[in-house]
């Protein structure tokens, strides 16, 4: 067993390491919404840079030494220099340690090409915002519209679309051993039992970026930590499901993982027609709206904010979160979308969303099925299966 796969659902929410976005070790203030305090220098923090709560200055520091790319020496020859606000100066090389130490992450960085393209792409919605106001809606208000950037950088940070990341996994070889496997992968479905282990560390891989994803979200981090594993215990299943939607191929019924390939066609009955005819067509069904990434977004966080997941305590908090991401939802569909060929859009995703609750439980019976037969499932897995509200 890899270390990783030890790992429950508890831990990642808690884990500071491995994590794209996680409260720093600070002082009790903090809890109280008092003073955030930057993991390298011990600064005043403006909020998380490269994984990393840092301050203004430690973050300018790392992307210079990053791009530099030039070996940094202490000038005291220890290597173990104390940095703090007032000596973070006098040694970059033990800086810099320390920001890597405290999980400060390169790959993060945005090339130069990347920042003004995004400046460029910003300037021109403003701009096209002004001259065209849209029709069939009063338009995003700055919550709304700052809610979205929110959850749409939670998401580039903790969705590896090309699965550049996801290595060292199982496939089972003919004798029926498991070995390791990393050139592309194909199926066609005849049987999908001896790929188990290797879907068990697929979808792993990507319950581990959700975990991610949600605690990179303020409302979700506000929460108690009780409530935090509740939901994701609960919408994990249904949030990975968006986010393989948006690598499915209709056209040729392949799911594009980055150098991996799965196409999964003409289930042939038992275990395998069950788990794959529903699958297929919701996919098939969803793609079909054509959504926008925005939208996808919006959709995993009104998943995830679901009041009604077994053990969540406040309630009502969660339901007004996710009223207040529904109502995101319908206003970025009015303002985006032309009216009235998509009037009924967000009444078509939100049965889709209820549609996913339903798979979510059908998918999880059938597969602890399978797990009683043919052990598979990852400690997380297994975690997150027992405990849904199917």
């Amino acid at each position: 067993m890899r270390p990783e796969e030890s790992w429950s659902c508890v831990d990642l929410v808690r884990r500071e390491a491995d994590s794209f976005s996680e409260k720093p070790t600070i002082n009790v203030d903090e809890e109280d919404g008092g003073l955030q305090i930057c993991r390298v220098c011990g600064d005043k923090a403006n909020g998380y840079h490269f994984n990393v709560m840092t301050c203004e200055g430690c973050k300018g520091f790392f992307r210079r030494a990053m791009k530099r790319n030039v070996r940094l020496r202490c000038p005291f020859r220890k290597g173990t220099c104390e940095i703090t606000r007032k000596t973070r100066r006098q040694c970059q090389a033990c800086r810099l340690r320390k920001c890597l130490e405290s999980g400060m992450k390169k790959e993060m960085i945005m090339s130069d090409a990347a920042v003004e393209q995004r400046r460029a792409l910003i300037k021109r919605k403003k701009r096209e915002k002004m001259e065209a106001p849209p029709s069939g809606g009063q338009g995003l208000t700055e919550e709304q519209q700052a809610l979205i950037q929110e959850l749409m950088d939670a998401q580039m940070k903790t969705f590896d679309t090309t699965f550049s990341h996801f290595k060292d996994f199982r496939l089972r070889g003919e004798d029926g051993s498991i070995w390791n496997y990393q050139p592309p992968c194909k199926s066609d479905g005849k049987e999908i039992i001896p790929l188990l282990p290797h879907l068990a560390d697929v979808s792993t891989y990507m319950f581990k970026g959700v975990i991610n994803f949600a605690k990179v979200i303020s409302y979700f981090r506000d929460l108690p930590i009780e409530d935090q594993i509740s939901l994701l215990k609960g919408a994990t299943f249904e949030m990975c499901l968006l986010r393989f939607n948006t690598m499915f191929d209709t056209e040729t019924g392949t799911w594009e993982c980055g150098r991996l390939a799965y196409c999964f066609e003409d289930p042939d009955g038992g275990f395998q027609k069950l788990l794959l005819d529903p699958m297929m067509k919701f996919h098939c069904m969803l793609k079909k709206l054509r959504l926008h990434k925005e939208e996808y977004v919006l959709m995993q966080a009104i998943s995830l904010f679901s009041p009604d997941r077994p053990g969540v305590v406040q309630r009502s908090v969660v339901d007004q979160l996710q009223e207040r991401f529904a109502l995101t939802l319908k206003a970025y569909i009015e303002c985006s979308r032309p009216y009235p060929a998509h009037r009924f859009l967000f009444l078509k995703i939100m049965g889709v969303l209820t549609e996913l609750r339903s798979i979510n439980a059908q998918q999880t019976q059938q597969l602890l099925r399978i797990q009683d037969t043919h052990p598979f499932a990852t400690p997380l897995m297994q975690e997150l299966f027992s405990s849904t509200d199917g």
